[in-house]
């Protein structure tokens, strides 16, 4: 399945642009494509579309995509703000911020993600590589011969995403802190969108944003993202825990709904003071995963908002294989009740909070891993982006099961072989 880009020139306007994504291949036609459809430049959904022979791919999908658009006439649609020039606030010159990759022996995909990083149009940020845990030198003389100046290296030499996220946390010098990860391609205004929000609002601690596929060339890659991949929609939203959003009961406990660790900032002040991320989370670690979660309800947690933009766009390099998917079912599980084992073990006070809706919860974490119908065909493409329409395989579901059983075990296991917090500064 090819993935491209379709800009428009409004919700029944001409096509402005029609592209492969950055760093994909050129679609294939006739084939299956996914298409980010942008409202001149902003983007405003996902369609999917099978182009036949001879058939121009881009009005194939601009006459798909309209009729979801079509409601933009109408002023109280988020299409239409869309649709709309930007608003006044994006005429705010965004804070100096400081972008953190983690990585560990990927060097080919780490020179492609700082290659878009460097090529961002905000005005003022640094942007810092830090080294997880390395085996040979490949990262530090990418970073060091490349890149010379324009990055910076940190090494950190006990393994596990939370504990690298925190050495970058402690040597950032923006008043916000990116995170991104070392398998995307970030949009040239990704950064800007990212941090422009924490001008307008002093309040806000944290902003996440818009993750889509770079490529789906794999049935794993396309059973991912069928079932809506890391994207959480196209319509802003704002998370205030003085005001708890009357359709999120489990709220602010269901944090997967908030974001994603490869495209989230913060205000650099509110992070710190929330105790950053707790280093028995995270990949690389016994949890498995879950520091994005834990650092998401943290800062909520001390009374700041969080914003989800679409705006703030970052493209992914899914994994290849159906054991990766295997490998991320479990890891999803497992990270999910380790960082609630880790809220309750370092912010105790939250304990009746979340007893209080743990029924919930369960119920909740049962139907999100339940099975979606019988194991895929091979060759099997998705229906619309994110409906749900290609099954989900049983497997899967028990994998993540068995890593929601397992999250707990794996975070105290971590602590308890005395994980280290991160060093400041450079080595």
């Amino acid at each position: 399945m090819s993935v491209v880009e379709l800009d428009l020139d409004g919700p029944d306007g001409a096509v402005l642009g029609f592209r492969a994504v950055p760093g994909g291949p050129p679609p294939v036609v006739p084939g299956d494509v996914l298409a980010l459809v942008r409202l001149r430049g902003r983007p405003a959904a996902t369609v999917v579309g099978t182009v036949a022979g001879g058939e121009d791919p881009a009005e194939v999908l601009a006459a798909l995509a309209r009729p979801r658009l079509a409601d933009a006439r109408t002023p109280r649609t988020d299409a239409e703000r869309l649709a709309a020039a930007r608003p006044a606030d994006d005429l705010a010159v965004p804070p100096r911020a400081s972008v953190v990759v983690a990585t560990r022996e990927r060097t080919e995909r780490l020179a492609r993600a700082l290659d878009s990083l460097l090529a961002q149009d905000h005005p003022d940020f640094e942007l810092i590589v830090v080294d997880n845990a390395p085996r040979t030198t490949g990262t530090h003389d990418l970073v060091t011969r490349r890149y010379a100046d324009r990055v910076r290296y940190l090494r950190e030499d006990v393994p596990g995403l939370a504990v690298a996220h925190n050495t970058g946390l402690a040597a950032a010098s923006g008043t916000v802190v990116a995170f991104t990860d070392d398998d995307v391609i970030a949009d040239p205004h990704w950064l800007t969108a990212l941090t422009r929000p924490f001008t307008d609002d002093p309040g806000l601690g944290c902003v996440t944003g818009l993750i889509l596929p770079a490529r789906l060339a794999t049935p794993a890659q396309v059973l991912l993202e069928a079932h809506g991949g890391f994207a959480k929609g196209f319509a802003p939203r704002t998370y205030d825990p003085a005001r708890p959003p009357a359709d999120e009961p489990l709220f602010p406990f269901t944090a997967g709904g908030f974001g994603s660790g490869a495209n989230m900032a913060f205000r650099t002040e509110a992070l710190r003071g929330a105790g950053g991320f707790d280093p028995a989370t995270g990949t690389g670690t016994a949890a498995r995963g879950g520091d994005d979660l834990y650092a998401f309800v943290a800062v909520l947690a001390a009374g700041h908002r969080l914003r989800y933009t679409a705006d703030a766009l970052v493209w992914h390099h899914h994994r290849d294989t159906w054991q990766d998917l295997r490998n991320q079912a479990y890891g999803y599980g497992a990270g999910l009740t380790a960082y609630l084992t880790a809220i309750l073990v370092r912010t105790p006070r939250l304990l009746p909070a979340l007893l209080a809706r743990l029924p919930r919860g369960l119920a909740h974490a049962r139907t999100m891993t339940a099975r979606r119908g019988a194991d895929p065909g091979g060759g099997a493409v998705p229906g619309e982006h994110g409906a749900h329409r290609h099954p989900w395989p049983r497997s899967l579901s028990r994998l993540e099961r068995r890593g929601m059983l397992y999250g707990p075990v794996g975070y105290l296991r971590t602590r308890a072989t005395g994980t280290a917090r991160p060093k400041r500064g450079d080595r």
